[in-house]
């Protein structure tokens, strides 16, 4: 779709939406960088009772509350959708079904309103997430973008170009904390409940294997981590010996947290960054952030994360990222459909 900005001088507006899993959110954004509303509604309490997400559920649950929460955007930012000037809307990757819902509902103001349409990547959204964090943060860096469903080493060259450094072939890190606090009786998100139960444990306890650990090898993978973990805790039933939960949280937390700082810290090395940021539901996690911090101080280099509410899934973070699209000019046109199987850009628009 063709579109052209010639606003200089003038404010813009960047309405969002996200569906991609089980967050329904919306915000508004003024030139880019400042939030005027970011409205999450949260379906945890609804997939807690099943231990993790039933994407057919969070699909109806989106499309009950995604024009509540829009409206609520609206209404805070104290604006109206003749004040827009683009829509952003997250198109991959994610649940289909919860995907669909916040595209076809930013199409739909989209062709109704004549407002131009931005498709984003869920995963670019969050490493903008720190934009909207650090103001004074501009490209380039190193992002670390670790959530349920992704753990990913990715280049930031400019507003528009990235270059992915690596990601996991089986597991993400998010998804082996949500397993273990399974297995150990907590409930759904797992990530937070073992990060709390870490800190009552000893580190060095158990010791759990890692994976892919060659120098400049920036690939990640959990799920021998999880098997591992889930071995020891088997193991220790089957004999009839009581394990320390704290002892389990913490150790299995510091083979996760040392295999994501190393391979940072190498690939921050190798493209020869003194800029590092995290992104994503796990860039949360206190260790993780102690711990790059602790390495980042080590060698000189600037540590970025986003504040917590930036961290989950939300609209604020992929109206950045459509802000930065539509001043380049990439707009999306009215046959934008969801992709689950969405990868990062890794050219320059």
């Amino acid at each position: 779709m063709e579109y052209k900005i010639d606003r200089e001088g003038s404010i813009m507006y960047t309405l969002a939406l996200e569906t991609s899993c089980d967050e329904t959110s919306a915000a508004v954004l003024k030139d880019g960088r400042h939030i005027c509303s970011n409205i999450i509604s949260t379906q945890v309490p609804i997939h807690q009772k099943f231990g993790g997400v039933v994407p057919e559920i969070a699909s109806r649950q989106h499309i009950e509350y995604v024009l509540p929460v829009l409206q609520k955007a609206l209404v805070d930012a104290k604006c109206t959708l003749a004040d827009i000037d683009h829509i952003g809307v997250t198109y991959g990757p994610g649940l289909v079904g919860a995907l669909l819902v916040g595209v076809a509902t930013a199409k739909a103001l989209s062709f109704a309103r004549d407002i131009p349409l931005v498709g984003v990547n869920h995963m670019e959204g969050h490493m903008f997430a720190n934009f909207l964090s650090h103001p004074n943060l501009e490209p380039p860096f190193l992002c670390l973008v670790v959530s349920g469903g992704h753990t990913q080493l990715v280049h930031v060259k400019t507003y528009n170009q990235f270059v992915l450094l690596g990601q996991t072939r089986d597991d993400a890190a998010g998804e082996a904390f949500d397993k273990i606090a399974r297995v150990m009786g907590y409930p759904y998100p797992g990530g937070p409940q073992i990060d709390r139960l870490a800190k009552e444990g000893n580190e060095n306890a158990i010791f759990f294997p890692k994976a892919l650990q060659e120098k400049h090898n920036f690939e990640f993978s959990f799920s021998g981590l999880k098997s591992a973990v889930l071995n020891y805790l088997h193991n220790q039933e089957q004999r009839g010996i009581a394990y320390v939960a704290a002892d389990v949280a913490a150790s299995f937390q510091k083979t996760v947290v040392d295999t994501l700082v190393d391979k940072t810290m190498d690939a921050a090395a190798y493209i020869g960054t003194t800029a590092i940021a995290v992104a994503g539901g796990v860039s949360a996690n206190s260790a993780l952030r102690a711990s790059m911090q602790h390495a980042c101080d080590r060698k000189g280099y600037s540590f970025y994360y986003p504040e917590p509410v930036l961290c989950t899934d939300n609209a604020a973070m992929i109206g950045c990222r459509a802000y930065y699209m539509a001043q380049a000019g990439a707009f999306s046109a009215l046959t934008l459909n969801a992709k689950p199987g969405l990868s990062i850009t890794t050219t320059s628009i």
